[in-house]
């Protein structure tokens, strides 16, 4: 107890002298590492100077003079003075010799990591620069001591010497020569696997007279193809509701034990890191020729590095051609990269207040104990921003006792947004949520750079916070399959969009996903319409903006939508599959014939922001194609997201509430509000900032979301549009008019249009049947330019609609327009 109290009493002092955080200071950091740079630099122009000054430095080391270290005479010839002619002795002299150069190169890369010029695992590098000293010193001492026989120091140092002469008197000098092999050779297999390779080749050189290795790495090194493929083999009972992925956990917990202020907690770390610096590597397939000898006939393997890419050939009619791939068209695409975004200081782990949470605990224990509820251990779990503390009741007491303390527990610790989960679902505990004082921000570069975002095989992988126990939380949304996002405004709603449409474009290249943006407020999604050539998709018009903002033409681009639908299910259906996924695997084997109307399908994910605008302005006319969207289109790969600011039941009606089983719901204002998003309380006790619920048809899992800024978003925007598109967005076909049944049967011509004859002339003079040129040139609305379309189809001026394509003219000069419209007149 004493101990404990003496702790905290140092912790305090610390922090009011702010020692306590000076590591957590980045101009702090940034100075250490220049000091530590200095000091490289010091030690290597002294250790360079040393070779032609050593031998009278030396001298004067070894028979000490009074007053010599301060140099008053410059008895030192050292460039370095009197201290780098000791720190040349000591290390290069009496310790390693020439790997002493290791320590000035440690201590520079020390240097820049901390000035975060670049970024490495300090003591992995701590740990490789001591061992290869440590070898080189001895190995030098062995093999170059010959060399060095009339000079004033030993290669390997006196270290080495040591080292040497001790294992040469107990095994002799082969067993020294096998020593130090078997270490360099244990060390190499450590760094890397390839090492094995080389040895099996050193020992059988004629099986490996042409090997080609193809591997595969885990981690950052594991490239999109490789996921890409492992996502399209994933079997269709893969194809349910979304499952919860986390990273490698990386949580602190402190265990309290029965939570008496006298007992000193433990603090329990699993020790993972979101460590992506590791390349696991395994060969999969070897090309080579092996030479049989007594019969000298040349055999050759087959090439598994094609199979293990899925690109062996296929059989179509009677040529052998590999199959299609639908990156082809832009093969030299390149994924945005991490150091795009911004990184964050706590390197994704949170940092424990002992102090804070101790003071927690026994305040909680106190208003248990104060109403009578008796608990048998305490354990504290702490994220980013929510601390869960799990308590463990004694027998007897009743659940609902805790639960009526919420308003008491939130008073004694003064704090906001204070959530009891009675019981926590699958564990036999009681949980507290409880905010943090010191909230920590959650970077999406985080987020991107955990190893099971790197790794991951879902189709459409969202990544988009990390919950209370500092796991990264991630969902499919092609299993989800559609997701309805709602909060109150500046609870972070937008930044868990660009968060969701952010690891969508680290993950899936443009020929496998197109993105629709429906933004009403005009400018939360403008700046994704640089990268408009390679993954926005709207419908066909020319001068059309590629994020949809006007309502009509929002109308017009769920229609479409529907109809690329119903396009899709023609094609599975004639392809004879199920889903996307069957479909898209025929077709890349080329067993389905484009020119049958056959393609390629990208995912579509559908984003709608101030989607209760909308509701507002277009009613039925919005609510009713995303519910058919919603209840059909996710077999064909088109996925929804819809956020609004009012979870009111006259937005987000029981229609969507039905066909959206994916709900992320942020801080609202009433519980009200709550139970329309969750059809439970909850997100009324958020508090704010990206802390949000997030549910997929089983409990709320609580996640702070990942902040990404809108600098980070230009960067990578940028980054994409810099590189080769396609040469317009994707078209979405052209919807269908109202009234419009395709022949013009039940057009009425006695009443045209006021603006039929201008509409015919413009149709003729240019030669082309778009309702999108009307709409454009005459300013009106989609729906009055379809109704023109279908009018001049009935008098015979432009043919039947086309899909994507304009419908063709029939009529091809001025003076026969002129004659029919007499006629039509007439």
């Amino acid at each position: 107890m004493v101990r404990q109290k003496k702790a905290v009493k140092n912790k305090s002092f610390l922090q009011s002298i702010g020692i306590n955080n000076v590591f957590h200071n980045e101009n702090a950091n940034f100075f250490i590492g220049f000091v530590f740079l200095a000091i490289a630099v010091y030690l290597a122009i002294a250790f360079i100077s040393y070779f032609t000054t050593g031998t009278a430095d030396q001298t004067v080391i070894e028979s000490p003079r009074a007053g010599e270290i301060i140099n008053e005479h410059f008895e030192f010839q050292n460039k370095c003075g009197s201290l780098g002619a000791y720190s040349a002795y000591f290390f290069i002299k009496q310790c390693f010799g020439l790997a002493a150069f290791l320590i000035p190169v440690f201590l520079i890369f020390s240097g820049l990591n901390m000035m975060r010029v670049f970024d490495i695992k300090l003591w992995k590098w701590f740990f490789v620069l001591v061992v290869v000293m440590l070898w080189f010193s001895v190995a030098m001492a062995k093999f170059l001591e010959p060399f060095f026989a009339d000079s004033f120091f030993s290669p390997g140092g006196d270290h080495g010497m040591f080292v040497c002469q001790r294992i040469e008197g107990f095994i002799g000098a082969p067993g020294l020569i096998a020593v130090l092999v078997t270490t360099a050779t244990a060390f190499m297999m450590y760094l890397s696997v390839e090492t094995i390779n080389f040895i099996r080749k050193v020992f059988n050189p004629r099986l490996y007279l042409r090997k080609i290795p193809f591997t595969v790495h885990s981690g950052t090194d594991k490239t999109h193809d490789d996921v890409d493929n492992d996502t399209e083999n994933d079997s269709e009972e893969d194809d349910e509701q979304a499952e919860d992925v986390f990273d490698d956990p990386s949580k602190q917990e402190i265990d309290f034990g029965t939570g008496g202020e006298d007992e000193t907690p433990t603090i329990k770390d699993d020790g993972y890191a979101n460590d992506t610096s590791s390349k696991a590597t395994e060969d999969v397939g070897i090309e080579f020729t092996a030479i049989k000898e007594d019969v000298g006939i040349e055999f050759t393997a087959i090439k598994d590095e094609e199979k293990a890419d899925g690109k062996n050939l296929v059989t179509v009619g009677d040529k052998m051609l590999s199959p299609y791939d639908p990156k082809k068209d832009l093969e030299n695409y390149h994924y945005p990269t991490l150091d795009l975004l911004d990184r964050n200081d706590n390197g994704g782990k949170s940092y424990i207040d002992m102090e804070e949470q101790n003071a927690n605990k026994n305040r909680i224990v106190q208003v248990l104990r104060t109403f009578g509820v008796e608990i048998n251990s305490i354990k504290a779990t702490v994220g980013p921003t929510i601390t869960l503390y799990e308590i463990t009741l004694k027998e007897g007491v009743r659940i609902s006792k805790v639960r009526s303390l919420e308003d008491d527990i939130a008073l004694s610790l003064a704090a906001l947004g204070i959530r009891i989960i009675a019981p926590i679902p699958g564990k036999g505990t009681i949980g507290i949520e409880v905010p943090n004082a010191n909230k920590q921000i959650v970077s999406m570069e985080s987020i991107l750079n955990s190893k099971k975002f790197q790794e991951t095989t879902m189709a459409l992988p969202c990544a988009i916070g990390k919950t209370i126990t500092n796991e990264v939380y991630m969902f499919d949304l092609a299993k989800m399959p559609h997701l309805l996002v709602a909060g109150a405004t500046g609870q972070g709603k937008s930044v868990g969009l660009n968060a969701i449409i952010t690891s969508l474009l680290y993950k899936k290249h443009p020929s496998e996903m197109k993105i629709v943006l429906i933004d009403p407020k005009k400018v939360e999604f403008s700046i994704y319409s640089s990268i408009e050539r390679h993954f926005l998709a709207k419908i066909p018009d020319e001068d059309a903006d590629p994020i949809i903002t006007d309502v009509t033409k929002v109308v017009n681009t769920l229609n479409s939508l529907c109809k690329e639908m119903d396009n899709r299910y023609d094609l599975l259906k004639m392809a004879g599959v199920r889903n996307i996924k069957e479909y898209n695997a025929k077709f890349t084997a080329r067993q389905l014939n484009p020119e049958h109307g056959h393609k390629y399908m990208p995912y579509i994910v559908v984003v709608v922001d101030e989607f209760g605008d909308l509701i507002m302005t277009a009613g039925k006319e919005i609510e009713l194609p995303i519910a058919r969207i919603a209840q059909l289109a996710r077999a064909v790969g088109i996925h929804m997201i819809i956020a609004t600011q009012r979870p009111t039941t006259n937005i987000i009606t029981g229609t969507i509430k039905a066909n959206f089983p994916g709900r992320m719901a942020f801080k609202v204002s009433a519980g009200i509000d709550s139970k329309t998003i969750l059809d439970r309380m909850g997100a009324q006790q958020l508090i704010g900032r990206g802390d949000m619920l997030i549910i997929n048809g089983t409990e709320p899992v609580r996640v702070q979301c990942a902040f990404v800024d809108t600098p980070e978003v230009e960067r990578i925007c940028d980054y994409i549009s810099r590189q080769q598109g396609y040469p317009t967005p994707f078209e979405l076909p052209e919807p269908d008019i109202e009234g419009a049944d395709g022949s013009g049967n039940d057009i009425d011509m006695s009443s045209l249009d006021p603006m039929f004859d201008d509409a015919a002339h413009l149709i003729v003079s240019s030669q082309s049947g778009s309702t999108s040129l009307i709409q454009r040139k005459f300013s009106i609305g989609y729906n009055r330019a379809g109704r023109l379309m279908d009018q001049l189809e009935k008098a015979g001026i432009v043919g039947p609609a086309r899909g994507a394509k304009p419908r063709e003219v029939l009529i091809q000069d001025e003076v026969s327009l002129a004659n029919l419209i007499v006629s039509l007149h007439g």
